[in-house]
Order: C-alpha cells, then sequence, then structure tokens
C-alpha cells in the first residue's frame, strides 16, 4: 500500500478527519450476476427506507457536508459521490453499471454513506497526501470534464492531483487493466463505522473480483 498522509492544511480546518485505506490485487470483469443482483436489491431497499431530504442528515455524509462547507466548497454544487449516488437511488435510477471493481465501490458508498476513492494503484506515483485544492486548480473528472478543485478536499501524488470526494481523475481511474487497486474513504466525523465498513469491503471485494493481498489501515 502506499504511504498516505493528511497534511496539516487540511487537519486544520477538519480535525476529525480520519481516513480508511484499503488495498488488494484483483481482477477486471465486466460485469457479475451476483453483484447485480446484490446491487438492484440494496438500491430497492434504500429506495424505500430513504428520501431524499434525508440523505443529507445520514451521519458520513452530514460530516462531510459540513467540511466542505468549512474548506469553502458548497456542498450543493459539488456533491459528494457519495451523495449524488443515493440521489440517483432514492430517485429510482438505481446505480450505473461500470466494471465490477468499481460497482463494488459504488455498493459500499451507498451502504456506508462514505464517499470513496477508488484508484488502479500502479497509476500513482510516489507517496499520496490529502490536502486542498489550490486557486485556478483543475483536473479531469470522471464523467465531468475539468473539474474545479480548488478548496475540495484533494489528493496528490508525485504527478499532482488524483482524486477528490466529488469525482476522481481520469489519470488514476479503473480500466481492464487494472490489477492493483487502491480504496480510500473519506470520514470526517471520525465516526466509529468506518472499522466495520473496511470489514466489509474486504469480504465483497475477495466475492466479487478475487481480491487478493487484502490490506486495511486507519489514519487518524
Amino acid at each position: 500500500m502506499n504511504n498516505i498522509s493528511i497534511a496539516p492544511e487540511i487537519r486544520k480546518k477538519c480535525p476529525d478527519l480520519v481516513l480508511g485505506c484499503f488495498s488488494c490485487q484483483l481482477t477486471w470483469e465486466a460485469s457479475s450476476k451476483g453483484l447485480e443482483k446484490k446491487i438492484q436489491d440494496t438500491c430497492a431497499s434504500l429506495a424505500q427506507e430513504l428520501t431524499r431530504p434525508e440523505i443529507s442528515q445520514i451521519e458520513a455524509i452530514a460530516s462531510s457536508r459540513a467540511a466542505y462547507k468549512a474548506l469553502g466548497k458548497d456542498p450543493s454544487r459539488y456533491r459528494l459521490s457519495a451523495e449524488a449516488l443515493l440521489r440517483r437511488v432514492v430517485s429510482g435510477k438505481g446505480l450505473y453499471q461500470i466494471n465490477t471493481i468499481v460497482d463494488t465501490l459504488n455498493l459500499i458508498s451507498i451502504k456506508t454513506g462514505y464517499s470513496i476513492g477508488g484508484y488502479d494503484a500502479a497509476k500513482i506515483e510516489g507517496d499520496i497526501v490529502l490536502g486542498i485544492g489550490a486557486k485556478g486548480e483543475l483536473y479531469e473528472g470522471i464523467g465531468k470534464g475539468d473539474l474545479n478543485i480548488e478548496h475540495l478536499p484533494v489528493f496528490r501524488d508525485n504527478k499532482g492531483a488524483f482524486g477528490t470526494p466529488t469525482s476522481d481523475s481520469t489519470r488514476t481511474m479503473v480500466t481492464e487493466n487494472t490489477s492493483s487497486f487502491l480504496m480510500v474513504f473519506l470520514n470526517f466525523g471520525n465516526h466509529a463505522t468506518l472499522k466495520d465498513s473496511l470489514i466489509q469491503t474486504k469480504s465483497l471485494y475477495e466475492e466479487y473480483t478475487n481480491a487478493t493481498d487484502c490490506q486495511t489501515l486507519i489514519i487518524e
């Protein structure tokens, strides 16, 4: 697993921030019938249980929205990935089907409320530091074109920015060639559910992506 740290600049504004990390070796597949059914069942259950106004009150989402405001970013304009996914689910649209690696991540995100970065670890160069987006800083977000990452929580490696809780960059995105995978949970409220979420993550990736060499780490 890459060395991952939290920069003082974001620690000062988000003092309760904790990161949950999961890495593994895995097998890319376009789809999985078992995973597809699990996602459909989970989406159907959440659509019955939740309303749109209740999404922002979910513990992990509420603390993430508060962190965005503390950093100077509007969480209603730059939606957290977990919140955006749950809004789709509650609207009856379900989740996009992308591939088993990304689909499993999205399933975990809607189940836990955490916004999660998912990266092809082979495309990350050097140590990873979570900081704050600089003025005028952009990158190409997956499915979003140029994304203004100023004031967002931003993961950087030796080549620059590559991930935020709103949208990760195309530079480190998962493709059919991905075999080394890294996930990072952003837990802005130091919620106790993170440990169980990492255990659940390991189990799901082992089941649906044949994950091996699984490692978990919590960074406080």
